[in-house]
């Protein structure tokens, strides 16, 4: 198990990046065999996914690719807006989204940058907290599923 070398304040961003880190990181290193993760439910009974319920493998997929965005830092826009649609939007989807940035750049600039900072700031703590339970979650339903229980 990776163990965090960086010492901030507790409910610092950079503690819980970390730990995010950290925890995903140890998930990678447990599960050998990402494969045995599909079709099975997080915290569900009979171990069978329900439709619509995301089970194991899609939370490990998710979880490292978000790993990569919080070691590495976030894509450029553009790149990122690629990546999402897969292919490239056509105009109508590009001009959609102007009017939209446009408008939401209106909006911010009227809004409190600081109350805009605290919002995004306990948001993203919030769900990095989130995520490293989620990990810790597959990581253990995985080991049990093995028989690897520590």
């Amino acid at each position: 198990m990776q163990v965090l070398t960086k010492r901030y304040p507790k409910n610092c961003l950079l503690t819980v990046m970390d730990r995010y880190s950290a925890v995903v990181h140890n998930m990678e290193q447990v599960v050998m065999i990402p494969s045995l993760l599909r079709d099975v439910q997080l915290s569900g009974h009979g171990g069978q996914a329900q439709a619509g319920t995301p089970d194991l493998y899609t939370y490990f997929t998710m979880l490292k690719a978000i790993r990569v965005d919080v070691d590495h830092g976030l894509l450029p826009r553009e790149e990122w807006q690629a990546k999402v649609a897969g292919s490239e939007a056509d105009e109508a989807e590009n001009e959609a989204a102007e009017t939209e940035e446009a408008e939401e750049e209106r909006i911010s600039g009227e809004l409190d940058l600081e109350a805009q900072f605290h919002l995004h700031f306990s948001s993203l703590h919030h769900i990095l907290t989130h995520l490293t339970l989620k990990a810790q979650e597959v990581t253990r339903k995985y080991q049990e599923m093995t028989g690897q229980v520590q």
